[in-house]
């Protein structure tokens, strides 16, 4: 950690001057932290873990130095066709992680402050929109979101499109699924896929987008799979892995390569051991650097993340022979589309289903939807005798952590679970 430090500490001194040199610096870091991944990865860590870093490093990577062919997308956009066009899908979310797993977040955050941006703001967006202003990451051919959960999101977009002159595509979807919904976000998704051929010069092919749904109810039924085995067998990971699922559930779902990661992890939990620690089930973001939180849960024999709900969101397989009906209704029944209700009430069918031993809820500083949702998550919950621990923090900066009272709050929490599997 002290050389990755001395590292960000370089490119931050870098930054206000040579903005290119900066640059430079991040992508050659996602280069050696690729070659890490492949060849120096620890190795009690499953290798579908292992080969899911390395994929999310270089996409990464791959985005950053190939900005003309780079899509910006929230997670909930509909990847599915940008897949179609051979572009590179970069997510602000995840960018911003790692800008700041590089501990360089701290800069473009103060950066967007600087300019106006309120401190409010989701520090996921504030870190990427300084990481855009500054000059430090060039600026992509395209951008796409969705009205989906977030109310920071369209504004965060809208700016960047407008300030860098990037074509910019917001998807409206309604908070109800009715059939007129459906084609309302349908006639959207048709003007997108013509946006996107008149940006990279190429036709949308209908039946290899057919091809690419198909691989994602494939690989959704593998998890889901896979998932009902981490109730009982020992596949241990770390909480920056969990936080690739990013990719694996949304930014490049439907791909051979996610597809493959999926079948290598049920294969894998096929034939590990059995788990007699605490399992749980995560509800929003990982805190990856809290200390904490990464001595009891980063390769563990003990503590196990079972599964995370944005994993889930939408599990409903698709229909290959109508893909844009199927990706319409994909992101109007998103449980994080609509009232919160919808997703406490699928985090608690996922609970009966998996029994994890408890439940943490972590309210990610700046998402109004985390904090204001936590309680009526927590009385669902409650009926079901199911332990829940709300902790606060911020996803990625560093300065909003307070890792002593997470330390006794979660030490607490252990201690239920603790006594009720005793009981």
């Amino acid at each position: 950690m002290n050389l990755v430090r001395t590292y960000g500490n370089i490119i931050k001194k870098q930054a206000p001057v040579h903005k290119k040199a900066a640059y430079r610096m991040i992508c050659v870091g996602l280069g050696l932290e690729r070659f890490r991944t492949n060849h120096l990865a620890d190795r009690k860590i499953p290798a579908a873990w292992r080969h899911l870093n390395t994929y999310a490093v270089e996409q990464v990577r791959a985005a950053l130095k190939d900005p003309e062919h780079t899509v910006w997308a929230n997670i909930f956009a509909p990847v599915e066709i940008l897949q179609c066009f051979d572009v590179h899908t970069l997510s602000i979310e995840c960018l911003s992680s790692f800008l700041s797993g590089f501990t360089i977040e701290d800069y473009f955050l103060d950066y967007a402050e600087a300019e106006g941006i309120s401190p409010t703001l989701c520090s996921y967006h504030r870190n990427f929109v300084g990481a855009m202003d500054s000059g430090i990451i060039p600026p992509a051919a395209f951008a796409v979101t969705t009205s989906t959960i977030c109310d920071g999101n369209v504004n965060t977009f809208r700016h960047l499109g407008r300030k860098h002159h990037v074509p910019t595509f917001l998807l409206d979807i309604p908070d109800k699924y009715t059939p007129e919904a459906e084609e309302y976000v349908v006639g959207q998704l048709r003007e997108l896929i013509g946006r996107l051929e008149e940006t990279f010069h190429t036709g949308l092919d209908m039946d290899r987008l057919s091809g690419i749904l198909k691989r994602e109810n494939a690989s959704k039924e593998s998890y889901a799979r896979s998932l009902a085995m981490m109730a009982t067998r020992a596949y241990p990971s770390t909480l920056t892995m969990q936080m690739y699922m990013l990719f694996a559930n949304h930014m490049n779902i439907g791909t051979s390569e996610i597809y493959d990661f999926y079948r290598e992890m049920e294969e894998e939990l096929s034939s590990a051991p059995e788990f007699h620690g605490i399992n749980i089930f995560w509800v929003h973001l990982l805190p990856y650097y809290q200390e904490t939180l990464k001595s009891y849960f980063n390769v563990s024999d003990r503590f196990q993340i079972q599964g995370l709900d944005l994993s889930l969101d939408y599990m409903e397989p698709l229909d290959p022979a109508h893909p844009l009906e199927a990706l319409a209704k994909k992101m109007i029944c998103n449980i994080y589309n609509g009232s919160y209700e919808r997703k406490a009430d699928m985090v608690s069918r996922i609970v009966e289903e998996i029994h994890p031993d408890g439940v943490i809820n972590f309210c990610h500083w700046g998402c109004k939807q985390s904090s204001g949702g936590a309680m009526i998550l927590k009385e669902k919950l409650q009926e079901k005798g199911t332990p829940f621990l709300i902790i606060d923090g911020d996803g990625i900066d560093r300065r909003n952590s307070h890792d002593g009272q997470i330390k006794t709050r979660f030490e607490a929490f252990l201690e239920i679970i603790e006594q009720q599997k005793g009981a």
